[in-house]
This record gives structure tokens, C-alpha cells and sequence, in this order.
């Protein structure tokens, strides 16, 4: 076994010398080699350049060019980073990314993947998206401070959308409960910084306002423009405008402006300030009531006295007027009644003296003026008139009326008619 060791040594050594055969990578083998190279030797680091042809994939992944004068790299931004931009940056706008190099395996293509993206200065990113909604809400009306409207001077029900758990619900109902006893407070609690808490916030408003409150506080405590930023969201600013009933925003501190306040129709500086704008001062209220008091007082006094005068003025000229016009009706009365008097008299002598003519010449018409004269009528038991001889029956009773009575006869004999 050794000899033939040794046979095939000896054959190998007589072999001419080459060299060692390559070996072969594949597409895929380089790339990946590339890709840890890059990503195992370059620590993660800031880049700075003007961005170029920024889209925001349907994916939610963001693919953008950073440049300088005399290069430029492809950049990316995943879905879970790119959520976090408040907005998307303007073409050629200088930036400042971190993240680290990497190698696209599948297309061998060099980039950088992007972890943070801030314009020049820390919250420029902010800013530009601030402005963007704001100038757009400006164009709608939405700022516009003609819309505002006046708080209720007197709330009874105060709705209040800030974090459960926040210091700035504990300010509002600790100066509400000094300020105003009577108020009841509607809390509705929410996420006020994070992702998504925009829309919460606008959840939020819609809920309280549905729930019969007079008037809506939306506040959150102090905070960076990143903690702020849900308050700057656009679901918030149309919640707010769509409010039924005013809106005072306590977001941040004095110096803070958000979205929200301007769509607000008031702004307060902190949340404190919001509650004490919308609750009334109980103590300065009582003695607003006590001083109103004695003012209406005094005015109701005033007010008697001059409706005193003014009505005694009244009754004296209404009763200086009432006795001169009385006095001209009496002597109209008396003038009429002296009038009617005299037309009277002559009216009753008139009529008199033409009752006597009528008496007279009915006199002298009157039967009993003939029978005054001498005649008589006789006259049948029926009291009818006997006018002629064919009138007498033989035997019949008749009477005769004569001046002052009836005197009874009756027919002897049958009476003769003269020729």
C-alpha cells in the first residue's frame, strides 16, 4: 500500500505544474457579498443634499435622489419611517438623512436607507407641513376670524377632550371647580401625541359635541412640535370647524401655535387659561349680580319717581281737561235743554190749538150734538139703526136715544110713509 503511495507521488511529481483552478461566483453570491460588505463596514451616518423625484409609493415606502453638484444617491425610506414625516418634502429642498448603505440584491442597484429625514433646521419638516395645511385652510375659510364665534357667557354643560391621565385635565377641572361649582364637566379621553392621535382627537371632539355640551376645550400640556404635532393634523382641524358649539384650543404653552388654535374660536395660552375663558368666576359673578342689583334698584327707583311725575302731570292736565271740557258740554247742555224747552212749549201749544180745532169739528159731526138739539135715533134691540118706515115691525121693541139716555118703546101700530 506504501509502494503504490509512493508510485502515485512519484507520478505527481513528474506532472507539469498549474495554476489552481478559479472558482466561480454567482450574480446573486456578489451582490450578497457586497451588501454585508457595505452594511457590516460603514457605520450608519448623516448625509446631507437637495432632494430630486420624492414618491411616496402606494406601499407606504418613500424612494428619493439626494444630490450634491457632483454626485448623487438613491435613497429609501420604509413604510414604518416614512409614517412618522409630517409631510413630504418640496423638490430641491436641502436635507439631512440618516441611515446606513446598502445593496439592492435583486437589481444590484447602491442605496441608502433612510431611518430619519429632517429638513436644515430640526423641525423644518414640521414647519413646511404646518404651513401647507394652514395655507389650505386659509383658502377654505377656516381661519378666517369672521367665523369665530362668542362663547356662552353662562355654560352649564363644558365638554373636555385632552388625555385622561393628563395634567392639563387636572388644571381644568381644578379651576373650574374654584371658578364655577355649578358646571358639570363631560370628559372625553384620548390619545393627544403618537401616530394616529390626530384622528383620535377629531374621534374625540365629534363624540362630546354629540353629547349636548355648551361649549368644547381641547387642551393638551407643553411639548415639542413632534409631541404637539396630532393637534396640527388635518382630521383635527376639520373637527374643530365642524363643531355645533364654540371650540376654545389649551394646547402647549403660550408660545406654542397649533392648527387648532387658529380653526379655534378662541385660543387660550395653556389649558388653565382655556378653563378660565370658558367658566364663569363664581365670586366676581356674585358680586357683579350684587352691584347690578343695587344699580337696578337705584334705576327702578328713578323709574318710579319720573313715571310718578310724569303720571301726576298726566292727571293734572287730564283733569284740567276733562272739567273745561265739561264745563263747555254743561253750557252746551244747558243752551240745548233751554232750546229744546221752548220748541217744546211751542210744539205742545201748536198741537194744542190743532186738538181743539179737531174736538170741535168733531163736535159738531158728533150724533149727540143732533140729539143735543132736540132729535132722538132709534134704535133695535141689536143697537142697529132703524133709518125707515119698512124698519118698524107692529109689536116690536125698540128704544130711542136721546141726548143723556135710551128710552124703551115698541110699534102700535103700522107705520104710514108720508108721501
Amino acid at each position: 500500500m506504501k509502494a503504490r503511495n509512493l508510485d502515485l507521488f512519484a507520478d505527481r511529481s513528474t506532472e507539469p505544474a498549474g495554476p489552481p483552478a478559479p472558482k466561480v461566483w454567482t450574480v446573486s453570491q456578489v451582490n450578497r457579498a457586497v451588501r454585508r460588505l457595505l452594511e457590516e463596514t460603514l457605520p450608519q451616518l448623516w448625509v446631507t443634499g437637495e432632494v430630486a423625484n420624492f414618491n411616496r409609493h402606494r406601499s407606504g415606502h418613500c424612494y428619493f435622489t439626494l444630490k450634491d453638484r457632483s454626485a448623487q444617491i438613491r435613497c429609501v425610506m420604509f413604510r414604518r419611517e416614512a409614517a412618522t414625516l409630517p409631510t413630504d418634502p418640496d423638490e430641491g429642498m436641502t436635507l439631512r438623512v440618516f441611515g446606513g448603505l446598502t445593496l439592492y440584491e435583486a437589481r444590484g442597484s447602491y442605496q441608502f436607507v433612510v431611518s430619519r429625514l429632517e429638513a436644515e433646521s430640526a423641525d423644518g419638516m414640521w414647519k413646511l407641513a404646518f404651513e401647507r395645511l394652514r395655507r389650505r385652510l386659509d383658502t377654505e375659510g377656516l381661519t378666517d376670524p369672521a367665523r369665530k364665534r362668542r362663547l356662552p357667557d353662562f355654560p352649564r354643560r363644558v365638554g373636555v377632550v385632552t388625555s385622561a391621565t393628563s395634567a392639563a385635565l387636572r388644571d381644568i377641572l381644578a379651576v373650574t371647580e374654584r371658578r364655577a361649582p355649578w358646571v358639570r364637566v363631560l370628559v372625553r379621553g384620548t390619545g393627544v401625541q403618537g401616530p394616529g392621535a390626530g384622528r383620535q382627537i377629531a374621534a374625540a371632539i365629534d363624540t362630546v359635541a354629540a353629547r349636548g355640551v355648551d361649549v368644547v376645550i381641547v387642551a393638551r400640556g407643553g411639548g415639542s412640535i413632534e409631541d404637539l404635532w396630532g393637534f396640527n393634523e388635518e382630521p383635527v382641524a376639520r373637527a374643530v370647524a365642524a363643531c355645533p358649539v364654540p371650540v376654545v384650543s389649551g394646547v402647549g404653552h403660550e408660545t406654542d401655535v397649533t392648527i387648532c388654535d387658529l380653526v379655534a374660536d378662541l385660543r387660550a395660552a395653556t389649558p388653565s387659561a382655556a378653563a378660565e375663558a370658558v367658566a364663569p368666576d363664581g365670586r366676581a359673578l356674585g358680586r357683579r349680580l350684587a352691584a347690578l342689583g343695587q344699580r337696578l334698584g337705584r334705576a327702578l327707583s328713578g323709574q318710579a319717581r319720573a313715571r310718578r311725575w310724569r303720571l301726576d302731570r298726566a292727571r293734572e292736565r287730564l283733569f284740567g281737561g276733562a272739567r273745561r271740557l265739561t264745563s263747555a258740554y254743561r253750557q252746551r247742555l244747558q243752551g240745548g235743554r233751554a232750546g229744546m224747552s221752548q220748541a217744546m212749549q211751542g210744539r205742545i201749544q201748536r198741537r194744542s190749538a190743532r186738538l181743539k180745532e179737531a174736538a170741535a169739528a168733531m163736535e159738531a159731526l158728533s150724533p149727540l150734538s143732533t140729539l143735543a138739539r132736540g132729535y132722538a135715533v132709534p134704535l133695535d134691540v141689536n143697537g142697529r139703526l132703524l133709518r125707515g118706515v119698512g124698519d118698524f115691525v107692529p109689536a116690536e121693541r125698540f128704544r130711542l136715544r136721546v141726548v143723556d139716555g135710551n128710552v124703551p118703546c115698541e110699534v102700535a101700530d103700522r107705520p104710514t110713509r108720508e108721501s
